[in-house]
C-alpha cells in the first residue's frame, strides 16, 4: 500500500498545468507515459478523458486542467504527458501539460494551502512549496483522483 508520507519527508514529481507547478508524491507515481489512445466513457464526469489500456489493465485518465478548474489547453501538445498515479490498489492517469523535476522539500519549506481553498471539500492541494520565484502546489493523490479513503481490497 502506498501510504503518503508527510510533505517534507518525501520526493515530489513536479508537473505543469496552465503555467502553474503542481507536484505529486513520487512514491505514488508509477510512470510517465505519452497520452496514447484514450476511449471516451459516455456519461462520465467532465474531467474524465476516458480509459486506456496499459499493460493488461484498464485505467481511467483524468484531464488535470479540468480536474483543477483550469482552462483547456490550446496549441502545442508535444510536452503533454500522462502521469500514472497509484493509491492503494487503484491506478489513475493524469494528463498534464509537461513533466518537471523531482523536489525534496526542506523540513520547514512546506506551507499550508492559501486561505480560501479549504472551502472546496474535494480540494486536492495539501500544501505549497516556494519554488523558482513562485510556488508548487502539493497534491493529495487520493483526493485528486476522487478515490475512497479505505481500500476494500
Amino acid at each position: 500500500m502506498n501510504a503518503p508520507a508527510t510533505p517534507n519527508t518525501q520526493h515530489w514529481l513536479t508537473f505543469q498545468l496552465d503555467g502553474q507547478a503542481y507536484a505529486a508524491p513520487l512514491v505514488q507515481v508509477s510512470e510517465v507515459i505519452r497520452v496514447g489512445e484514450v476511449t471516451p466513457v459516455p456519461g462520465a464526469a467532465a474531467d474524465l478523458l476516458g480509459i486506456r489500456h496499459l499493460r493488461g489493465r484498464v485505467v481511467p485518465v483524468l484531464d488535470g486542467r479540468r480536474r483543477l478548474g483550469l482552462p483547456p489547453r490550446d496549441g502545442d501538445t508535444d510536452s503533454v504527458r500522462v502521469v500514472m498515479l497509484n493509491h492503494a490498489s487503484h491506478a489513475v492517469g493524469l494528463r498534464v501539460d509537461a513533466v518537471g523535476e523531482l523536489l525534496l522539500p526542506g523540513a520547514d519549506a512546506v506551507a499550508p494551502p492559501p486561505p480560501g481553498r479549504a472551502a472546496r471539500v474535494d480540494d486536492p492541494v495539501t500544501g505549497v512549496l516556494p519554488w523558482k520565484g513562485g510556488f508548487v502546489a502539493l497534491l493529495d493523490v487520493r483526493r485528486l483522483c476522487r478515490l475512497p479513503e479505505a481500500d476494500a481490497a
